[in-house]
Formats: C-alpha cells, structure tokens, sequence
C-alpha cells in the first residue's frame, strides 16, 4: 500500500483495513514498518474527526460513581458531608479545593476534569 496522508472517510477505511492484514507482522520488517506509520496516519485521522468531549465534573463523578457501584452515602463519606452530595448534584454548590482533591484521589478522577467549568 501506498503511504498518504488519511484525509476521507474512504481513505480512513483503507487504512483501517491495510493496518489489521499487518499489524502482527514480525519487528523489523517491512510491513511491521507500514503498520508502525499507518498507526500514526489512523490516529491524526481519527484525533481530527473523532473528538471526544472532556466531561463536567458532575458528569465524570456520577460516572465514576457508576464504574465503582458507588451510592452518594459512600460519596458523602468521601467528601465528608452528607448534604453536600446533593447540593453539587443539583449544582447549588460548586466543587471547592478540598473537595478536588479528595475526588481525586480517592475516585481517580483526573484533575483537568475536576477543574472545569460547569
């Protein structure tokens, strides 16, 4: 296959298709070099036209929440205050630093989401 630059749909899907017939070629070869750029091609494709939201910080905690079969007793335990569990699901109350943090490391929620705007 001719390496390009993957700027359609088509071309997307050609590179998808090329990239599974060798993606498990031996190291060092060539079409294991193919699938080495065609991976990089795939993702400035997919980076450009497949672009993911970050969430809120709402939404990233309930999902969490979801992930780990969490109930908002055990998040309140977490934060330390039963009513502000409800005060921030309602966004009455905004997430303060203390709160960021214990979020954090407790939950694994990524800081860059938790300091959002919402």
């Amino acid at each position: 296959m001719q390496l390009k630059i993957v700027k359609t749909k088509k071309d997307y899907e050609k590179s998808l298709e090329r990239f599974e017939e060798i993606f498990q070629a031996k190291n060092g070869s060539a079409e294991s070099d193919e699938a080495d750029v065609l991976a990089l091609l795939i993702k400035e494709y997919e980076d450009k036209h497949f672009v993911i939201d970050v969430p809120n910080p709402i939404e990233a905690i309930k999902y969490r929440m979801e992930q780990q079969g969490l109930t908002n007793k055990d998040l309140a335990q977490i934060l330390g205050f039963k009513s502000r569990v409800s005060d921030i699901f309602k966004k009455n109350r905004k997430l303060n630093l203390g709160m960021v943090r214990k979020l954090y490391h407790e939950l694994n929620i990524p800081l860059e989401t938790l300091v959002r705007e919402y």
